[in-house]
């Protein structure tokens, strides 16, 4: 018998979030996580070559191993450079 783990895959976009739990076998990677939890039929446009993966805010790759109780998040790319938003904001 195979023993699970369960783990979360985070996505949010503006204006729709997504948190869904999934149950995993142990020795699971970061990518058969998010393809276990249906994420992706969720949201489409997802390409996860095109987008950085993490567990709890710490960057990871696909291949990465999941363990009990992970929250694997999907993060989308940055609208504007952090330095140029910081910039414009002082020029206000």
């Amino acid at each position: 018998m195979v023993e699970l783990i369960n783990i979360e895959v985070a996505y949010a976009e503006p204006e729709r979030q997504a948190l869904l739990a999934v149950q995993v076998p142990v020795q699971s990677t970061l990518a058969q996580g998010i393809a276990a939890s249906g994420i992706l039929q969720l949201f489409p446009q997802l390409d996860l070559n095109q987008h950085k993966t993490g567990i709890f805010s710490q960057l990871c790759g696909l291949d990465t191993i999941v363990n009990a109780g992970d929250r694997v998040e999907i993060y989308r790319p940055l609208a504007q450079d952090p330095m140029a938003a910081r910039r414009s904001r002082l020029r206000k």
